[in-house]
């Protein structure tokens, strides 16, 4: 078990729900609480159906504080209803970028994985493959807007970030979750600064 699971399980207690708060557009769904960890066979099972490795620190985010719930917008969706993405090249002229849905057979470039529901068309994914593996991004299914990698090297550090947030009273919209500010990535992604 990664040694940060015990501090984010304290600092998850010490914050209540409270209605409209994060302008997030779900959280009443969760109100702040995790559903029950996962197995270990329940996880290697998922990977070996669908062929992937998840990374360590969201695999032990899964079976060390919940499979379900408590994240930014409407939860951290339970582990039988992710998907995987892959990018779609950029558009010309504006360099946006879009995911599509990976099929196991037809797969082609670097897999994400669909974590949390922002609703809409929109996706906050963690990196399955490539050089964002362990990473997470948020985008668009159509294009409007992204992607955008977090500056937090993994899930947890991406978790705690929006805990700490949450416990100083302030908002989704602190975290550029909603209206992202960005700056130029190398790699033909957007870097998020603060989440």
């Amino acid at each position: 078990m990664d040694f940060r699971i015990p501090r984010l399980r304290r600092k998850l207690a010490r914050i209540p729900y409270t209605p409209d708060r994060s302008h997030s557009f779900g959280e009443e769904r969760h109100r702040f609480r995790l559903g029950p960890r996962l197995p270990e066979a329940r996880v290697d099972t998922f990977e070996a159906e669908h062929d992937v490795e998840l990374p360590r620190a969201y695999r032990d985010f899964l079976t060390h504080m919940g499979g379900s719930g408590a994240s930014p917008f409407y939860g951290l969706l339970p582990l039988e209803d992710c998907a995987l993405f892959t990018m779609k090249p950029a558009v010309p002229g504006t360099g946006t970028r879009s995911f599509s849905r990976a099929h196991r057979h037809t797969r082609a470039g670097d897999l994400f994985l669909h974590v949390i529901e922002p609703g809409c068309t929109d996706l906050v994914l963690v990196g399955v493959t490539g050089p964002l593996t362990g990473r997470v991004i948020t985008g668009n299914v159509d294009g409007f807007w992204g992607p955008n990698v977090s500056s937090a090297p993994d899930f947890l550090s991406w978790y705690e970030r929006w805990l700490d947030h949450m416990a100083a009273g302030r908002d989704n919209r602190a975290l550029h979750l909603t209206s992202p500010q960005l700056h130029a990535h190398p790699r033909q992604y957007r870097l998020a600064p603060k989440l």
